[in-house]
C-alpha cells in the first residue's frame, strides 16, 4: 500500500516508554515501539521523532517541587536526551539506522540539531531523534513537536498516545465520552481539548500541518495513520 504522508514528525510521550512500571523505561514496551515506527519505515516513510521527558522527570519530581521553572525544564531537556538514546539504542537492536539531535549541545553525547543535516539523515532513509525540546524552558515537547515538523517539512504531526483519539471528555472518567473523528484547530483550541497545548497548536494551524492523535499501542494504528486510514482523531485547518 502506497503511504499518504511521505515525512512525518512522530511526537512520543515520554510516559510511553513506562509501560506498566511507575517510572523509567520498559525494556518490552519501548521495543514494541520501535516495531510499529519500523513497519511504517520500511514503507518509505521519512520519520522523525520528537520525544518527551516525563517518565524520568515524574522518578525526580517530589525532589523537584518548588524549584525554579527554568533549571526543572532543563532538567526535563536532559531526561528527553536519555530517552533518545534508549530508543536509538533500541533501534540499532531492531536494524534501523537512527541519529539522535539535541537542541542542547552535549556533543560527547549526541549531535547538535542541525535543520539541513536532520533532513538529509531522513532523505537517507535514517530515523532522526529530536532530544531537549526546543532547546529553551517554558515550551513543551508538543511545542518542539510542531516546531521540528515545520522545519523539517513533514506533512503531518503524529501524537501517539495511550488513548486513540481526542474526546470530549476524559474517557477513563465519563463512560459517556465521545470522540471525534476529525475536529478543527480552532474548535480545539476553543473547547480547550486535550490535545496539545495552545502553542503547538497554534503554531501547526498556521503552518497548516495537521496533527493526528492514536495510540501507539494499538497495533498497526501508525501504518494506518500514514496510508490515510480513519484512525485516531485528525486535527485540521
Amino acid at each position: 500500500m502506497q503511504p499518504k504522508y511521505k515525512r512525518i514528525l512522530l511526537k512520543l510521550s515520554g510516559e510511553a516508554l513506562m509501560g506498566g512500571d511507575p517510572y523509567g523505561i520498559n525494556r518490552e514496551t519501548i521495543d514494541r515501539i520501535v516495531a510499529e515506527i519500523g513497519a511504517v519505515a520500511r514503507m518509505g516513510v521519512e520519520i522523525g521523532v520528537v520525544i518527551g521527558g516525563g517518565n524520568i522527570f515524574r522518578g525526580i519530581a517530589p525532589g523537584a517541587a518548588g524549584m525554579d521553572r527554568a533549571t526543572a525544564d532543563y532538567m526535563g531537556m536532559l531526561a528527553t536526551v536519555m530517552n533518545a538514546l534508549a530508543l536509538q539504542d533500541a533501534m540499532r537492536r531492531a536494524g534501523i539506522a537512527a541519529r539522535v539531535q539535541s537542541a542542547l549541545n552535549i556533543e560527547q553525547v549526541v549531535e547538535p540539531y542541525i535543520r539541513g543535516k536532520a533532513i538529509r539523515y531522513l532523505e537517507e532513509g535514517k530515523i532522526v531523534i529530536f532530544a531537549a525540546g526546543t532547546g529553551n524552558p517554558f515550551f513543551t515537547t508538543d511545542t518542539a513537536a510542531a516546531l521540528r515538523g515545520s522545519e523539517i517539512g513533514a506533512e503531518i504531526v503524529v501524537k501517539a498516545t495511550k488513548v486513540d483519539g481526542v474526546y470530549t471528555a476524559d474517557p477513563m472518567r465519563d463512560s459517556a465520552a465521545q470522540r471525534f473523528s476529525r475536529v478543527s484547530f480552532d474548535e480545539a483550541i476553543g473547547r480547550q481539548l486535550k490535545v496539545m497545548d495552545a502553542t503547538a497548536l497554534t503554531l501547526c494551524r498556521d503552518q497548516k500541518l495537521p496533527v493526528n492523535v492514536c495510540n501507539i499501542f494499538k497495533q498497526d494504528a501508525l501504518r494506518r495513520v500514514v496510508s490515510g486510514e480513519d484512525e485516531g482523531t485528525l486535527v485540521h485547518v
